[in-house]
């Protein structure tokens, strides 16, 4: 574990009153052994079931194993498989927990243990520590209750010293407190860095300096990834996340806009460049901009982290852009 732990104690077997619903929590635990993780872990799912939460575990299946038997294989524990659920498309996760949510009992949580896959490459990283963020942001009206889980053996110091960053709250077997390291998600967001991408410093497979003709614009672009030796689903998805940031881009953006794309085995990419100063909310893009009204539009960066593996948005003195990447093996 940890030396460094909670400044404060704090159970939080708190219930709303008159049923209200309650907000958002976010804890952290750090962990170097299963019975550090089972430690801290299992009573709390445990203490939420007896109080009539719902209690959720997606973790490793290593971690399920242990908490699973911590839990004496309760039988109202959710079991969520990681994979499926910490995919490279973190929207997939913020749909799955919104839903749970929803489900709580009146004046209730849902508790979820949660351990996040965070990838094998920078851009993986990066996403799932803006995703540790943004949550504080997306779900805070949300009966949820998330403890994330992070085993020290494995996890990087840079993905370690993300998760005490992105946690209002630290909990140990000794308690849960206030987390002295925690960092206001949009300043947190602010700093994290845009990973590199080489395939950016080579010649482009299409390259448009000044977009006016959107259809037309469209039709090139298909030709192009026609040639692409790739799942067609994910080809059709990445033209129609360009098409979409491309008409952002024309329609809120400032002239000139331009795009590049580039093709290579297993990996497209696709940069769209305007002079306007682009989106000020840090949190944009993960969750439709009017809420459940999809009709109100807004839907543009929303459907473009549903479609592609990355998006990446960058601010410079000349304007800002949106690069888009997808890959398959």
């Amino acid at each position: 574990m940890h030396s460094r732990g909670p400044t404060h104690v704090d159970g939080g077997q708190d219930v709303a009153a008159d049923g209200a619903t309650p907000g958002f929590r976010h804890d952290a635990s750090f962990y170097d052994s299963a019975e550090d993780l089972a430690a801290v872990a299992a009573p709390f799912l445990l203490e939420g079931l007896d109080a009539g939460d719902g209690a959720v575990l997606a973790v490793s299946p290593e971690s399920t194993s242990v908490l699973r038997e911590a839990l004496g294989n309760h039988p109202l524990v959710l079991v969520l498989e990681q994979h499926a659920l910490y995919r490279s498309r973190t929207p997939t996760a913020i749909r799955t927990f919104r839903g749970l949510g929803e489900q709580a009992g009146p004046g209730r949580r849902v508790r979820v243990v949660g351990e996040v896959d965070f990838g094998v490459t920078a851009a993986d990283r990066t996403e799932w520590q803006r995703y540790e963020a943004v949550i504080n942001h997306a779900f805070a009206a949300s009966p949820l209750w998330g403890l994330c889980v992070f085993d020290t053996r494995r996890l990087s110091d840079a993905v370690l010293a993300g998760a005490r960053d992105s946690h209002p709250h630290l909990v140990t077997a000794a308690g849960r407190g206030a987390n002295p390291d925690f960092v206001d998600p949009a300043t947190y967001l602010a700093g994290l860095p845009v990973p590199d991408e080489p395939l950016e410093r080579t010649p482009p497979a299409l390259a448009a300096e000044d977009v006016t003709d959107l259809i037309g614009l469209r039709h090139t672009i298909r030709r192009v990834l026609s040639a692409v030796d790739g799942p067609a689903d994910v080809v059709e998805d990445f033209l129609l996340a360009v098409d979409e940031m491309t008409s952002n881009g024309t329609r809120h953006g400032r002239r000139p806009v331009g795009l590049r794309l580039w093709t290579a085995p297993g990996r497209l990419v696709c940069t769209i460049r305007d002079a306007g100063p682009g989106p000020t909310d840090p949190f944009a893009g993960y969750g439709p901009a009017h809420g459940e009204d999809l009709s109100a539009g807004g839907m543009g960066l929303w459907l473009a982290r549903q479609l592609c593996d990355h998006v990446a948005l960058r601010r410079d003195a000349d304007g800002s852009s949106v690069r888009l990447t997808t890959g398959w093996t």
